[in-house]
C-alpha cells in the first residue's frame, strides 16, 4: 500500500532525512522506533505532503502512484488519514462541528456515531473548542475519534503514547485498534483482510503494550538502521535503549567491509 524509495528530505536547505526506504503492504501495521530527533514525524510529514518538508530525492508511492507532488486534501482523499504528535488549538471551532463536518463529506451525521462517542466518552467535549484546555490523554483521544470518523484505509500515528498517563492509554489503544478494524466488538478480532494499514511512530514503545504491529523498524540519525519483529526490537530497545542498536548497526557496517 505505501512504498518509499531512497526519500530525502529536508528542513530549511538542511537534510533530515538520508535515504528511506521503506515498505507496507496491504492490511499490515509496521511501527517506527526512534530516539527523539531521529526523523520520525519528519517522515511522517512527508508522507502527509506538509509544504515545508521539502522532498530533495526519492518516492513516495501510494497504492502505486506517486503522491510527491499531491497537496495534503490531495493525499486524505486518497485514504491517508494522520494523527499529529501536537495537534495545534483551534479556539473558535467546537470538536462537535468539525466532526459533523468530516461526517458529511461521508454523507453521515455524528448522531449515527452515538456508540464510539459514548464507548470513548467523546460527547462531552463536541461543546467545546479543539484541544482548548485539554490534557494530553484528552488531546489524543479527541485525535483518535477524529480519525475514527474520517475512517482512512491507511492510518499514521505519530507518538500516540507521548504525554499519556497509564490509564488514558490502554484507552487509546483501544481506539487504535478499532481505527485500524483490528478489532470489530470487546473480545473479537476480524479477519487479516479487513484490516486497515499504518505506521506508528513512538519513542517509548509503551502503545504497543495495546497495539499488535506486523513489523518493526529502527530509525536513527535519518536513515532506517535495522527492521524486524516488532516484540523483540522493543525488548532490546526497553533493556539497552537506542545505544544498542547503534553498536549492532556499526558492527554489521564492519563486518560488510571486512
Amino acid at each position: 500500500m505505501l512504498e518509499i524509495q531512497d526519500l530525502h528530505v529536508a528542513i530549511d536547505k538542511k537534510e533530515i532525512l538520508k535515504g528511506i526506504n521503506l515498505t507496507i503492504p496491504d492490511h499490515e501495521v509496521h511501527a517506527l522506533f526512534g530516539p527523539n530527533g531521529c526523523g520520525k514525524s519528519v517522515l511522517i510529514c512527508a508522507i502527509m505532503g506538509y509544504p515545508e518538508f521539502k522532498i530533495t530525492g526519492g518516492k513516495i508511492y501510494f497504492n502505486q502512484k506517486c503522491i510527491n507532488d499531491l497537496s495534503i486534501d490531495e493525499r486524505v482523499k486518497l485514504g491517508i488519514g494522520a494523527m499529529e504528535q501536537r495537534p495545534p488549538t483551534v479556539r473558535g471551532v467546537k470538536l462537535g462541528t468539525l466532526a459533523e463536518m468530516i461526517l458529511q463529506m461521508k454523507g453521515e451525521t455524528l448522531q449515527g456515531m452515538g456508540d464510539i462517542s459514548k464507548r470513548y466518552e467523546m460527547d462531552r467535549f463536541f461543546d467545546r473548542e479543539i484541544n482548548d484546555g485539554f490534557s494530553g490523554g484528552e488531546i489524543k483521544k479527541s485525535e483518535m475519534f477524529l480519525l475514527m470518523i474520517a475512517n482512512p484505509s491507511f492510518v499514521i500515528l505519530d507518538e500516540p503514547d507521548s504525554g499519556v498517563d497509564p490509564e488514558q492509554l490502554k484507552t487509546i489503544g483501544n481506539m487504535i485498534n478499532q481505527s485500524l478494524h483490528i478489532t470489530e466488538l470487546p473480545g473479537e478480532r476480524c479477519k487479516t483482510g479487513d484490516r486497515s494499514s499504518g505506521i506508528i511512530a513512538t519513542h517509548s514503545a509503551a502503545i504497543l503494550d495495546y497495539v499488535q504491529t506486523d513489523k518493526a523498524h529502527v530509525m536513527i540519525d535519518g536513515q532506517i538502521k535495522c527492521s524486524g519483529n516488532s516484540l523483540l526490537l522493543m525488548n532490546q530497545i526497553r533493556g539497552y535503549g537506542y545505544d544498542y542498536c547503534v553498536k549492532c548497526q556499526q558492527s554489521i557496517d564492519n563486518d560488510e567491509k571486512k
